[in-house]
């Protein structure tokens, strides 16, 4: 006699095949399978560890140097990982050694015009996230800046920032006298997502703004959002808040499919996998 199957399956088990989320894991009794069960375990220390995942502040600087990057290692006032996660407002600011030499650099570019972008790095909450992600994405991203003919793109030296959140950029921005600041980060771990890279983008850069006033673009990672998608999105985004002079609400992700539009890229069109989470 063949052994009893005990999960009973669920009628709409074929939709699991789209997405990563957890759905349709069937039930033994009245209980998650076995199986499902440690496989959620499995995935909450996964986030949690990436929490604490060491950030290679150094091993990035290297990567984007290579590129022909200038590159500045920087920290927030969050003393350490502690501080970060318990004081999220020390991990939007400067500390005062950052903040001092942002200020000396900027007194000696008097006189000169200003930065057109300033691209901030910071760990967030996935270090590994940007471990794996931010420099590819940079690589990308500067390829179609070279290559925008409608106009040119100064840079500031990338700001590599560690124990720092989203708004710390707008500091970052301010004092590099940019005007638009990006900033790349781990975003908070999901229970399928524990390396996702988030961009944040910012018009005028100053200490204070909302993220009404900023424009977001989330999932970056291999099983989401692709580094090349990612990096149209975020020109696209760049060159209509140079023609408007604004980002946030009043800038909407108005780009197409078809990439053989961005400066840069090989015109190869692709189609997106749609994925839920």
């Amino acid at each position: 006699m063949p052994p009893m199957d005990l999960v009973t399956p669920e009628p709409w088990d074929a939709l699991r095949r789209y997405t990563d989320a957890r759905i349709a894991l069937g039930r033994a009794g009245h209980s998650l399978p076995t199986q499902a069960h440690l496989q959620f375990q499995l995935a909450h220390a996964m986030a949690r560890d990436a929490v604490h995942f060491p950030f290679d502040a150094q091993g990035l600087a290297c990567d984007l140097e290579q590129q022909g990057n200038t590159t500045l290692l920087l920290r927030s006032a969050a003393a350490g990982r502690n501080a970060y996660l318990q004081r999220p407002d020390f991990g939007r600011r400067l500390d005062v050694p950052s903040r001092q030499r942002l200020k000396e650099l900027s007194s000696a570019r008097t006189g000169d015009s200003p930065f057109d972008l300033s691209i901030v790095v910071a760990d967030g909450l996935s270090a590994q996230a940007v471990n794996h992600s931010a420099a590819p994405l940079i690589a990308a991203l500067c390829q179609r800046l070279r290559a925008d003919e409608t106009q040119t793109w100064t840079l500031a030296p990338i700001a590599i920032v560690e124990q720092g959140r989203v708004a710390v950029a707008d500091e970052v921005g301010e004092l590099m006298g940019a005007r638009a600041v990006v900033v790349l980060l781990g975003e908070r771990p999901g229970l399928s997502s524990p390396d996702s890279m988030g961009i944040y983008l910012s018009w005028s850069p100053r200490v204070g703004l909302t993220d009404a006033q900023r424009n977001c673009i989330s999932n970056v990672r291999p099983a989401g959002l692709s580094i090349e998608d990612a990096a149209d999105k975020l020109f696209y985004l760049l060159r209509r808040a140079r023609d408007l002079g604004l980002t946030g609400v009043g800038l909407k992700d108005e780009s197409v499919l078809d990439r053989s539009a961005v400066p840069g890229n090989s015109g190869e069109q692709r189609q997106r996998t749609p994925w839920l989470d």
